[in-house]
């Protein structure tokens, strides 16, 4: 009872299931992270490269098992004509319109690109952009009904 003695015990209640506005932050919130891993790889001059766990069918056993495979990250950003650079925001495959009819993110340079990244995110926990995420989860969503 000596050992059980140094713990802090308390009354904890488990938080319920998120609601579908804070999951498709956290969706948007990890997508953000992603890239902006890529564009820290890029920087340093190295590959990223996230792996993921894939299900394969065995085709003489005919058992389902886990590989580890390479995760496509298609990056946000291009480079302009002039020079400069866009950053698109994306909700799965659809962009994000972040302010009325505009689409990008215009930034003068790459040494920009990891610190807005970083205040999207932050405006994406935030929920400064739950309606811009909203109208593109509906559009998406609508694509997968008959």
């Amino acid at each position: 009872m000596t050992a059980l003695a140094n713990l802090k015990f308390v009354v904890a209640k488990r938080a319920t299931a998120q609601t579908p506005t804070q999951q498709r932050r956290n969706k948007l919130s990890t997508k953000l992270f992603e890239q902006m891993q890529l564009a820290r790889a890029q920087a340093e001059g190295r590959v990223y490269a996230p792996t993921k766990f894939k299900s394969v069918k065995d085709a003489e056993t005919g058992e389902r098992r886990s590989i580890e495979t390479a995760k496509k990250v298609k990056q946000w950003w291009w480079k302009t004509a002039d020079g400069k650079l866009n950053l698109s925001i994306r909700y799965g495959a659809k962009v994000i319109e972040i302010s009325k009819g505009k689409n990008a993110i215009e930034l003068s340079s790459v040494d920009e690109l990891l610190p807005t990244l970083e205040i999207v995110k932050q405006a994406v926990e935030e929920g400064s952009l739950d309606a811009q995420i909203d109208a593109v989860s509906n559009k998406l969503r609508s694509g997968f009904k008959k």
